[in-house]
């Protein structure tokens, strides 16, 4: 029996990058996961991926930057099944110098990266009252550290974070527990497709890791398994890097 077994799972963002692995590491361990993300062909090949090895899935075409639709989805998830885990990963990454970026392009960011996994999170809570459960919000180095071109992506990462926290300690007494994960680089497809395009960069930002590599997806899944899981039943408000070190480095150019 897995570690996740008759749990239900809900990933958004799960037909891809670290969502993907997300969803076969919980199906991996046991769980029916529920994945929703915006391209259907890339939802159904996952789905099928993770029923070939033996787990349960399903899926459902949806944008999370239409908040009350993702919260409409747990809330019928939950009905339907109960809901035990949400991870709360789909990711909007604007780019842009704040002197370029209009304010409609900066919201896009707080749209997915915040209004999502706080309504999803809101309808998971009211479900998760009786039992308990685990919500896990899938930051980024971003939210702990600046750079240049990133404000957006950065200050929603960032309030992900503390939003976290507070909802942790709502949650607390009812056993349901909140945390995040905050990944460095991961060599996704976006990743892989950008390094392909300019190799030099990739060359760059794993030679400045304090490992000396790029992460991969399943890294991260593997800490998304661990907080799902009963194993970390006294872990909440938590904000666990998996970035090779790179946020406790302090920077000294050369």
């Amino acid at each position: 029996m897995g570690t996740l077994s008759g749990k239900t799972a809900i990933i958004s963002g799960g037909s891809d990058g670290i969502g993907r692995a997300i969803a076969e590491r919980l199906a991996s361990d046991g769980a029916d996961v529920v994945i929703c993300a915006r391209n259907q062909d890339k939802l159904d090949a996952t789905v099928a991926a993770i029923k070939d090895a033996g787990g349960s899935a399903s899926c459902v075409c949806l944008d999370v930057s239409d908040a009350n639709a993702y919260a409409e989805l747990v809330n019928q998830v939950a009905k339907d099944k109960g809901i035990d885990i949400l991870v709360n990963n789909a990711p909007h990454v604007g780019m842009g110098m704040i002197a370029d970026t209009g304010l409609d392009d900066f919201q896009q960011n707080f749209k997915v990266n915040m209004d999502a996994p706080y309504m999803g999170t809101r309808a998971a809570m009211s479900h998760m009252t009786d039992e308990g459960g685990s919500i896990i919000n899938i930051s980024s180095i971003n939210g702990e550290r600046a750079m240049p071109g990133m404000s957006g992506y950065s200050a929603s990462k960032a309030a992900l974070i503390h939003f976290t926290r507070a909802a942790s300690m709502e949650g607390a007494r009812s056993g349901i527990r909140v945390n995040a994960v905050t990944p460095g680089p991961i060599m996704t497809p976006g990743t892989e497709a950008w390094f392909q395009m300019d190799p030099d960069a990739g060359a760059a930002i794993a030679n400045a890791n304090p490992m000396g590599r790029i992460g991969t997806p399943e890294e991260v899944a593997n800490v998304v398994a661990f907080l799902a899981s009963d194993e970390a039943s006294y872990v909440t408000g938590a904000s666990i890097p998996v970035d090779g070190g790179k946020a406790n480095e302090l920077h000294v150019p050369g």
